[in-house]
């Protein structure tokens, strides 16, 4: 009980930054403020007019030395009105919340780490490159459920379909040339493996990245079968060849000097597997082109968002009606005394 009175009386109500950092539901009413001097001159050219006059002369009146304390039921008679207008003018805060959600998309990103992706067309090669656009676009995601898939001489999953981004983008930060041993670019299972994780799922559009940059060399399942199964479980696939063709920088010879080797990509098979699962095939030759084609994918995989928004709103009116009153009720105990008609004297 005390502790809820020492809410009401507490002093913070008439703090500047408490005043400040309110809220108003009829904020006009506030402006009238401004007017109180106006209407204490008014209220007093009227009682003197009605009020009697003295027929003593001014020269034999006495100062009395208290009589400064006439005033003091006029000045609670204004803090009553000052305090009633900020009560009338609703001071609040406000409290917005906002949840928002979607249907969300599942998506496995399927990244080639065979030893050609060491290759330095990309900087510093196009590994690390594909990873750094790989988290620029999982940043750019809402609550949709997003997985990982590394392949080279085999493949496997390295993280399961999840919305724990701050885990997916250390486990993508994680991936290295080391974590499969076996050289080769398996991309049929990489594709297998990414449509197992997607098996069982229910969400209304499931979609595999695939980034590689060469072709089918390794593992126990064609990629075009592997495709056929992608799209048996209407799986969409966008499938991005990744670096140029003809000479490109890979590493150091005996004396430090850049090595040059040549390239080529048969894009043939990225191709037949973006367009039998209605999907789309691009070829990504530097870094900027390999962010525009995610931004792409990123536009056309787009979740509609919904949100709903609560607000709470908190009155404090009550704490200014209570002293208005309180103040009020002051000011007509002394305005009805002895003390009051002493002080006029």
């Amino acid at each position: 009980m005390s502790n809820n009175l020492e809410g009401w009386f507490s002093l913070k109500w008439f703090y500047p930054s408490q005043i400040i950092s309110y809220e108003w539901g009829n904020e006009n009413i506030l402006y009238l403020i401004f007017f109180l001097p106006f209407f204490l001159l008014i209220r007093k050219l009227i009682r003197k007019k009605n009020s009697f006059k003295v027929t003593i002369p001014d020269e034999d009146l006495k100062q009395y030395k208290f009589s400064f304390l006439r005033f003091i039921p006029n000045i609670l008679f204004s803090f009553f009105i000052i305090l009633l207008l900020i009560a009338l003018a609703r001071p609040q805060r406000s409290n917005e919340k906002i949840e928002r959600w979607s249907e969300g998309i599942d998506i496995i990103l399927a990244m080639d780490i065979s030893e050609s992706m060491q290759i330095e067309d990309f900087k510093p090669n196009r590994l690390n490159s594909a990873k750094n656009v790989a988290k620029g676009f999982v940043k750019g995601r809402f609550q949709d459920r997003i997985g990982l898939v590394v392949f080279s001489g085999e493949s496997y999953s390295r993280c399961p379909l999840t919305t724990d981004y701050d885990l997916l983008l250390k486990y993508i930060d994680e991936i290295d040339f080391d974590l499969i041993s076996t050289r080769g670019t398996a991309i049929g299972s990489a594709l297998a493996i990414s449509t197992n994780r997607m098996r069982s799922s229910s969400s209304m559009s499931k979609i595999i990245i695939l980034l590689s940059d060469g072709d089918n060399t390794a593992g126990n399942i064609d990629p075009i079968t592997a495709a056929q199964i992608a799209k048996a479980y209407d799986i969409k696939i966008y499938s991005i060849a990744i670096g140029k063709n003809g000479s490109v920088p890979f590493g150091k010879d005996y004396f430090g000097r850049t090595r040059y080797v040549e390239n080529s990509l048969d894009e043939k098979n990225l191709k037949e597997i973006a367009k039998l699962t209605s999907g789309k095939f691009y070829r990504a030759s530097n870094e900027n082109s390999l962010q525009n084609i995610f931004k792409e994918i990123d536009q056309l995989e787009k979740s509609e968002i919904k949100e709903n928004r609560f607000i709470s709103t908190v009155d404090f009116y009550q704490y200014y009606l209570l002293y208005s009153i309180f103040i009020y009720l002051l000011y007509s105990s002394l305005k009805s005394s002895f003390i009051y008609n002493i002080t006029k004297d």
